[in-house]
Parts: C-alpha cells; structure tokens; sequence
C-alpha cells in the first residue's frame, strides 16, 4: 500500500509539475476591441513603468533595478510566444520590478495586453522575451 501510494503521489506531483509549466493558449483575436482593451490597460497597469510607448522609459521605472524591458523592440529576455508573455503578465518576474497581474486581471484582459504589445512591437519577438 506505501508503495502505491509513494507512486500515486509521484504521479500527482508530476502532472501538477506539468500543468504549471505549459503555456497558455492565446484564445482572444487581436481585433480592435482587444487592441483598444490592450492599450488602455497598458496605460493603467504598465506604462507608469514600461513608459506610454512601452520603451521601458516610465517614469516609476526609472529607480527600478533592473530597469523595465523595452516591449517596443524585438528582444525580450522573458520568452518570445505570447504564452510566455501571458505568463509574465499573470506571475511577474521574481528579483524585479516586474509585479503579478493575475489577481489584478481576468485572463481575458491579460490576453489584450499580449495582443497589444504584439501590434506595437516590431512582430515577433527574434530572442526570447
């Protein structure tokens, strides 16, 4: 019975190891309702330190170490598919200015500043973000 459960256990740990770990989906089109929600999200949640053109030139930023990343250029440090950007988004970055926005934002609305960014970036990403 130990045994058993020493592998059910395992086995649980895993998949909720995996279920951590994948990326999400983005199922929100980047049409101009999502753009317009993006954007004014952005102006409210981010641009204080990412600045209004999200070059990383906020204001709040500006005392930051490491400074806020450009999200204008096609470099990011943090994952490049708009999964990896979600999760940014929703979990934050540890040892960074970069704070969670999961409990701030429903899914939905972190998926219009994803597609908000791709549309004033320079398309996608060429290293990671």
């Amino acid at each position: 019975m130990t045994a058993f459960l020493v592998s059910w256990w395992g086995s649980f740990a895993l998949a909720a190891s995996l279920l951590q770990t994948a990326k999400p989906t983005n199922t929100v089109e980047a049409d101009a309702t999502s753009l317009a929600a993006g954007k004014k999200l952005f102006g409210s949640n981010c641009a204080s330190c990412h600045g209004e053109t999200a070059q990383g030139d906020g204001k709040a930023g500006a005392t930051l170490n490491p400074k806020p990343a450009n999200l204008a250029d096609d470099t990011w440090a943090h994952g490049s598919t708009d999964g990896e950007i979600f999760v940014v988004i929703r979990d934050g970055i540890k040892d960074t200015g970069m704070k969670a926005f999961g409990s701030r934002m429903t899914a939905h609305q972190m998926w219009d500043v994803v597609n908000y960014l791709r549309s004033i970036g320079s398309g996608t990403p060429g290293a990671p973000r």
